[in-house]
C-alpha cells in the first residue's frame, strides 16, 4: 500500500512538472514572435529598394553590404572587450556581478547568433539591435563615404586580384586535381569579377565615422536647418577635393571651415589636421590639440589618431608613449588605417609596448588588405622614396621628380609627332608620379596619337583604359579586346596580359583558362609583373592547371621584384598562413608593411619633398614626422637629416640632437646604412648623448660588416690608428683603410691621404725607437771606464797623429807621380 501511494505521488508530480514546462515554453515562444515581427533590412531587400533608385551603383551596394556585415563583428568584439575589462570589477562588486554577467551573456548570445548566420536575411535580432542596424544602413545608403576615406584612400575595388583568408582552406584539398571549373573560393582569388569576401575587408568606417555630426543619426527630415547647412557645406568641400584631375584644396577648406563652425565632425577632422600640418590653415598645435580632444570625446577615430601623434612627438603636450598607445589603440579599434599602421609599427619595433610579431601582423594585415583592395590591374601608385641626404650628396642622382623644362620638351616632341614622347606622356598622365598628377584625358589623347602610328604599347594602354573604364572613357569590353589583340599580335607584353585577363574574367569573351594561361605565360616571359602575378594566382587556385603552391610562390616572387603590390600581399598571406612555404611571422609582417606603406597616404612623401625643395622646411618636417610615426623608414631618415643639418628652428639645440638620434636609431633598425653610420657619429662626438667610443665602434662595425659601407670602414681604421674605443693597431688601421678604398672609388683620395699620414707617423715612430737604441748603446760604451777622466785628450792626440799620417802619405804619392 505504501509503495502504491508513493508511485502515485511520483506520477502526479511528474505530470504537473511537464504541464508547467509546457506553459513556460508557450509563453516564451509567444514573446519571441512579438520580437520577430520586424525583420532585419537584408541586402536582398536593399537591392530591391535600390532598383527604384537608379543613381545607386553596384559599388555602393557592396559598400553597404560590407558595412552591415562588419557592424556585427565590431559589436561582438566590443562586447567581448568590455566583458574582459570589467571581469575584475565584478569581484569587487558581488551585488552587481550576477546581473552584469546576465546582461553581457544575453548581448553576446545575440551577437554570436548574428555571426553564425551565413546569409544576412536569416538573421533574427531584437528590436533595439534592429533599429540600430536600420539607422546605420540608411546612413551608409544615403550619404557619401567619410572624408578620411576620400582623402587618404580610393573607393574599394571589388575586382582586386588578392588572396583572401577564405582560399587558405584550399591547401587541404588534393593538389594533384586539375580544376577547369574552380570552386567559389578559387574564384575569390583569381576571377576578378567575383566579389571579395567581406570578412577580409577591414572596417575602416566605424559607427562614429559614419555619423558626421550628432544630428546625422536622425533622419534627414529631423535634422535642424544648421545641421543641413553644415552637411551641404561639407559635401561641397568634398566635391572639390575628390575631383579626379583638378583638386582644389584651398577652396575646399573654405567650405570645411564654414562647416566646422557649425560643429560638423568630419569637417572638424580636416581643420584639425589642417592646423597640425599647416595645410590651408595657420600651423597651430595648440588649436589642433583642442580640436582633436573635442573629436576624441565624440568618438572620432581620426581625432584619437591626432591626439596619439601629438603625445608621441611631444608637440603642445608633454611626450608620453603610454598615452600614445592608448589613443592609437582606440583609433585602431575604430577602424582608422593610419592608427593601425602606427600600432603595427610599434609592436614590430617594440616602441612603448613589448615587441610582439603576432600583434604587428594583425594590424599590418588589416591595412594591407585595405590597400590591396584599392589596387587596379595597373599594379598600384608610383611612389618615390627620396632620401634628402642622398639627394644632396649625389647631385647627379635622379630625385624622382620630372623637371618642368623636360616635361615641356616632351610636350614639344609629342606635338611634333614623336611617337616615343607621346607614349611616355601617356604613361605619365595615366599612372601619375614623378610630380605629374593623373590625368586620363591627356593620357587618352597621347595614347591615341601614338596608336595611330601603330605603337604597340599605346594600343595596350588604350585596351587597359577601356577594360577598366574611367571618367574619360566608358568601360567597353569589345573595344578593349580589339586594342589588346592588336598589341598582342605585335608581341607587346601589356597587351598579352590584358588579353589574358579578359579570358580569365570572361569579359567580352567566354571564360577560357587555357588561353588566359597562354597569354599570361607570354607576358611573364618578357618580365611583365602583371603576367607573373596572374600566373601565380592560377597556380595557387588550380585554374586550368594543377594546383602548385611552390610555383605560385615562384611567380609571386618574380612579380614582387617588379614592384607589384598584389604580389607582395599574396606572398605575405602565404608566409602568414604557411601555405606553400614555412610559416614566417617576421617575413609576413615585412611584406604586409611594404603593402601598407603604398596606400594613398604615401603621397605625403612627395608633398613633403616638394615643400622641402621650396624652402618650407618646417612644413616638410611635420609631414615627414607624421609619416615617421607610421613607420616609414625614409621619413625617419629625412626627419633626422633635417634636424642634423640644423635647418629647423622648432627645437632647442640639445633637444634637436636627441630627436635626431631617436630618428636615426629607428631608421637604422629598419636597415638604413646611413642611419647606422650616423648613430656611430653621434656616440663618437656626443651629440644628443654621452661620448662612447665603444658604442660608436660597434655601430661602425655593423655598417661595415652588414652593409659594406666605406665611411664606416674608414672610421674604424681611424679608431684603430688612434686607439679610440679599441686597442691601437696600425696594421688593422691600414687594413680598414684599404677596404674602404676597394669598396668605394670616392674613398680613394681620403684613404690615400690617411695612409700617407699613417706611413709618416709610423716612420717617425720607428726612427725614435731606433734612436733610443743607439742612446742605450752609447751609454753602455762609456769611455771613462776604459781611458779615465782625460779620455778626450787621448782621443784628440790620436786623431792629430792620424791626420798627420794621412797628409804625409798624400805628399809621397804626389812626388811619385
Amino acid at each position: 500500500m505504501l509503495k502504491t501511494s508513493l508511485r502515485l505521488k511520483c506520477f502526479l508530480g511528474t505530470v504537473l512538472y511537464i504541464v508547467l514546462c509546457e506553459i513556460i515554453v508557450c509563453a516564451d515562444n509567444a514573446h519571441r514572435h512579438l520580437h520577430q515581427d520586424d525583420q532585419l533590412h537584408t541586402p536582398a531587400e536593399s537591392k530591391n529598394s535600390e532598383n527604384v533608385k537608379p543613381e545607386v551603383d553596384e559599388g555602393e551596394k557592396q559598400n553597404q553590404k560590407f558595412e552591415q556585415n562588419t557592424f556585427f563583428e565590431d559589436k561582438e568584439a566590443n562586447l567581448n572587450t568590455i566583458h574582459e575589462q570589467d571581469s575584475h570589477n565584478s569581484h569587487n562588486n558581488p551585488q552587481n556581478t550576477e546581473d552584469f554577467e546576465d546582461i553581457i551573456a544575453h548581448q553576446n548570445s545575440l551577437g554570436q547568433k548574428d555571426l553564425d548566420q551565413q546569409e544576412p536575411d536569416q538573421q533574427e535580432i531584437s528590436d533595439h539591435q534592429n533599429t540600430a542596424v536600420h539607422k546605420e544602413f540608411e546612413i551608409f545608403q544615403d550619404s557619401q563615404l567619410p572624408s578620411d576615406s576620400q582623402e587618404f584612400r580610393s573607393e574599394f575595388n571589388p575586382d582586386s586580384e588578392t588572396l583572401h583568408e577564405t582560399v587558405v582552406n584550399q591547401q587541404n584539398q588534393d593538389t594533384n586535381e586539375i580544376s577547369h571549373e574552380p570552386s567559389n573560393e578559387a574564384l575569390n582569388t583569381a576571377d576578378l569579377n567575383s566579389d571579395v569576401d567581406s570578412a577580409n575587408f577591414p572596417d575602416t568606417d566605424h559607427t562614429a565615422d559614419a555619423v558626421n555630426s550628432k544630428g546625422e543619426e536622425m533622419k534627414e527630415d529631423e535634422l535642424t536647418p544648421l545641421e543641413i547647412k553644415a552637411n551641404e557645406l561639407y559635401e561641397q568641400g568634398e566635391v572639390l577635393i575628390n575631383n579626379t584631375y583638378h583638386k582644389n584644396y584651398r577652396a575646399a577648406y573654405v567650405f570645411f571651415k564654414a562647416a566646422a563652425q557649425l560643429n560638423h565632425t568630419k569637417a572638424l577632422e580636416y581643420i584639425g589636421f589642417g592646423h597640425f600640418f599647416g595645410d590651408h590653415c595657420n600651423q597651430n598645435f595648440t588649436k589642433a590639440k583642442e580640436i582633436f580632444e573635442d573629436l576624441s570625446n565624440r568618438g572620432s577615430a581620426r581625432g584619437q589618431l591626432g591626439l596619439g601623434l601629438l603625445f608621441s612627438i611631444g608637440m603642445s603636450v608633454n611626450s608620453s608613449q603610454a598615452k600614445t598607445i592608448v589613443y592609437l589603440t582606440f583609433a585602431a579599434l575604430g577602424g582608422d588605417p593610419l592608427a593601425q599602421m602606427a600600432l603595427g609599427y610599434r609592436y614590430w619595433a617594440g616602441i612603448g609596448v613589448e615587441m610582439k610579431c603576432e600583434s604587428a601582423l594583425t594590424y599590418y594585415r588589416k591595412v594591407a588588405t585595405l590597400v590591396s583592395n584599392m589596387v587596379s590591374v595597373s599594379g598600384g601608385p608610383v611612389i618615390q622614396r627620396i632620401r634628402l641626404q642622398e639627394e644632396v650628396e649625389n647631385t647627379h642622382s635622379n630625385s624622382g621628380l620630372l623637371d618642368d623644362d623636360l616635361l615641356q620638351y616632351y610636350h614639344f616632341l609629342a606635338d611634333k609627332g614623336d611617337m616615343q614622347a607621346q607614349v611616355v606622356l601617356g604613361q605619365l598622365y595615366y599612372q601619375g608620379g614623378r610630380g605629374v598628377e593623373i590625368n586620363h584625358e591627356r593620357a587618352l589623347h597621347y595614347f591615341l596619337m601614338a596608336a595611330e602610328s601603330g605603337n604597340a604599347l599605346a594600343l595596350a594602354f588604350l585596351g587597359k583604359m577601356y577594360s577598366e573604364g574611367s571618367p574619360v572613357v566608358k568601360q567597353n569590353n569589345e573595344t578593349a579586346i580589339s586594342y589588346f589583340k592588336k598589341a598582342a599580335e605585335k608581341g607587346n607584353a601589356v597587351g598579352q596580359c590584358g588579353l589574358g585577363l579578359m579570358y580569365l574574367r570572361g569579359q567580352g569573351v567566354e571564360k577560357d583558362y587555357i588561353n588566359a594561361l597562354k597569354y599570361f605565360t607570354l607576358a611573364a616571359e618578357q618580365g611583365w609583373a602583371e603576367g607573373q602575378l596572374q600566373l601565380g594566382i592560377m597556380h595557387y587556385s588550380g585554374l586550368g592547371v594543377r594546383r602548385d603552391y611552390k610555383l605560385a610562390v615562384k611567380y609571386f616572387n618574380l612579380a614582387s621584384q617588379g614592384g607589384h603590390i598584389l604580389a607582395f600581399y599574396n606572398l605575405a598571406q602565404m608566409h602568414a598562413t604557411g601555405t606553400g612555404v614555412l610559416s614566417n611571422c617576421h617575413m609576413a609582417v615585412e611584406l604586409f608593411k611594404n603593402v601598407a606603406e603604398r596606400g594613398r597616404w604615401s603621397e605625403m612623401l612627395m608633398e613633403a619633398h616638394s615643400l622641402y625643395r621650396e624652402g618650407n622646411v618646417e612644413a616638410a618636417l611635420i609631414k615627414y614626422t607624421f609619416l615617421a610615426e607610421l613607420g616609414y623608414e625614409v621619413a625617419q631618415s629625412n626627419v633626422a637629416y633635417i634636424l642634423d643639418q640644423g635647418e629647423s628652428m622648432m627645437f632647442l639645440k640639445q633637444e634637436t640632437n636627441k630627436r635626431a638620434l631617436l630618428q636615426w636609431t629607428r631608421a637604422a633598425s629598419q636597415g638604413s646604412t646611413i642611419a647606422r653610420v650616423k648613430m656611430g657619429d653621434y656616440h663618437y662626438y656626443g651629440f644628443g648623448t654621452s661620448v662612447d667610443y665603444e658604442v660608436a665602434a660597434s655601430h661602425y662595425r655593423v655598417a661595415s660588416e652588414q652593409h659594406h659601407n666605406a665611411q664606416a670602414m674608414f672610421n674604424l681604421g681611424y679608431m684603430h690608428e688612434k686607439g679610440l674605443g679599441m686597442k691601437q693597431d696600425v696594421h688593422l688601421a691600414k687594413r680598414f683603410y684599404d677596404m674602404a678604398a676597394e669598396t668605394s672609388t670616392e674613398a680613394q683620395v681620403p684613404v690615400t691621404l690617411a695612409l700617407l699620414k699613417l706611413g709618416l707617423f709610423y716612420g717617425v715612430d720607428v726612427f725614435s725607437k731606433e734612436m733610443e737604441f743607439y742612446k742605450d748603446f752609447l751609454k753602455k760604451l762609456n769611455p771613462q771606464l776604459y781611458l779615465g777622466p782625460d779620455w778626450d785628450l787621448y782621443v784628440i792626440t790620436f786623431l792629430a797623429v792620424l791626420l798627420g799620417l794621412v797628409i804625409l802619405l798624400r805628399r809621397q804619392m804626389g812626388q811619385a807621380a
